[in-house]
């Protein structure tokens, strides 16, 4: 198999294939592996019982995934990365913004990530714990270097391996004996539930800045709605299976979260050595994504400041840079790692959530799908160095969230007089919403394009021009 071609140029549409329902088995593998546990099983440590923390988990997928999917269905329309298309919102230079906070997003989720596969590995094969983050990490730089295809195919094959071993998993996980009472509602503490929720909605949204680049080579009539639902529905069902094992294992086991992947082997007793590798496959095929998300944004960084052509020696470099950052990043930070983590995905939201609201408004609500892939392109193009719109709109509403968020290291005034509750990432879908809409609403009608936009028939043609 090839290196991919492609890095953050439009996808032409003679080199579009597959079709929507291959997103399925992306994302439901994408969500089976012991981050996801952990992350479920952090509604425990909030101090929900089993009973809400279910609650929380299945409330928290399915309001996040609403908007990750609608991400993904951007892909096959405009066929390019999802965050290259931000240009449009955010200005050519101005979308350095995001980029830059969504490259520290996926170096602290491929460092998590891939610390919990090293500890797994550590434990399997009795191997040093910084030698098995370099193996490990090794193994994904090879893959993720091939690109697209062979992420496609990887889990398309593991996907199915992980339904039947966690299927198996799931009947001895609910024969474990619980403390009485653990499925009753009993009474709930609301600030820990909208904590919970506010994790778990997170963790979908988490995968928004790259979810379009995998979709973005299906032929550009693939439908938008077969596209949204195969994503959400792959996206829910792996997650929610995989943080309600986390939830059950963690009240039925105490000290679970010490060593996940360790805990979560031993269960199989003869065969924990084959799940030590099914749980090392799922830490693998996630930090792939992490990767190749990483690579894609930096490059779209890059790209306006230095005319950069991606060859396969500058594909190699920039991603060998990530890896070595990331690697030196879960190396450093072995210690402690289990709250860094909850405060890690805490303080992406703040940021993330305000992008995704401007994004989304300006797609399906403003410019219906219409955009030029020559202009995402030029710096001097109709979309601007800097959308000053998009960027007061975006930074009054990282301001607002402020007073609203609760982490360990600063709880905000009206958090605090919630009892904890943290709804900042509520503000942060409304206050962009309204702030982005309107003004730039007017702006649109007042350029008055002689020529409508179309992704469609011209693009082949735009990015030839840009090229």
């Amino acid at each position: 198999m090839k290196i991919e071609t492609r890095s953050i140029e439009f996808v032409p549409e003679s080199e579009r294939h597959g079709r929507a329902r291959d997103l399925f088995p992306v994302w439901f593998g994408a969500q089976m592996h012991i981050t996801t546990l952990v992350t479920g099983a952090l509604c425990i440590s909030f101090g929900l019982n089993l009973f809400w923390s279910v609650i929380a988990i299945v409330l928290g997928n399915l309001l996040g995934a609403l908007f990750m999917a609608s991400h993904s269905a951007q892909g096959p329309k405009l066929g390019i990365p999802q965050m290259i298309q931000s240009r449009a919102q955010f200005g050519v230079i101005g979308a350095v913004i995001p980029l830059l906070i969504v490259i520290f997003m996926y170096l602290g989720f491929f460092a998590s990530s891939g610390l919990f596969g090293a500890q797994t590995l550590s434990s399997a094969l009795s191997l040093d714990l910084t030698w098995s983050i370099v193996l490990l990490n090794g193994v994904t730089f090879l893959i993720t270097l091939y690109g697209h295809d062979i992420i496609h195919k990887m889990q398309k094959y593991l996907s199915w391996l992980f339904f039947f071993v966690f299927l198996i998993a799931t009947v001895m996980v609910f024969r474990l004996p619980l403390p009485e009472g653990s499925w009753s509602p009993g009474t709930v503490d609301l600030s820990a539930f909208m904590l919970a929720v506010a994790v778990v909605a997170t963790w979908q949204l988490s995968f928004a800045p790259y979810v379009a680049d995998y979709s973005r080579y299906l032929p550009v009539k693939t439908s938008t709605a077969k596209t949204f639902w195969y994503t959400y529905a792959g996206s829910v069902l792996g997650t929610v299976w995989m943080m309600l094992l986390g939830v059950i294992l963690t009240v039925a086991i105490p000290g679970y979260l010490d060593q996940a992947g360790a805990n979560f082997a031993s269960m199989f007793g003869a065969f924990a050595l084959f799940m030590y590798l099914v749980l090392v496959f799922g830490q693998l095929s996630i930090n792939v994504f992490n990767l190749y998300g990483a690579f894609m944004s930096l490059t779209t960084t890059i790209e306006p400041f230095v005319k950069l052509r991606v060859t396969p020696k500058v594909r190699f470099t920039l991603m060998l840079l990530v890896t070595i950052v990331g690697t030196a990043i879960e190396i450093g930070g072995q210690g402690n790692f289990l709250s860094l983590f909850v405060n890690f995905i805490l303080f992406i939201s703040y940021f993330l959530i305000p992008w995704t609201a401007i994004n989304l408004v300006d797609y399906y609500m403003l410019r219906r799908g219409e955009y030029s892939v020559k202009d995402i392109f030029d710096r001097n193009g109709k979309y601007g160095a800097v959308n000053w719109i998009t960027a007061i709109a975006y930074g009054v509403s990282v301001l607002v969230e402020i007073p609203f968020i609760n982490t360990s290291f600063y709880v905000g005034p009206v958090a605090e007089a919630l009892g904890g509750a943290d709804i900042a990432w509520i503000l942060g879908l409304i206050v962009p919403t309204v702030l982005y809409y309107f003004p730039m609403k007017q702006k649109l009608k007042r350029e008055q394009p002689k020529t409508q936009e179309s992704m469609s028939a011209q693009q082949e043609t735009d990015w030839e021009m840009v090229k």
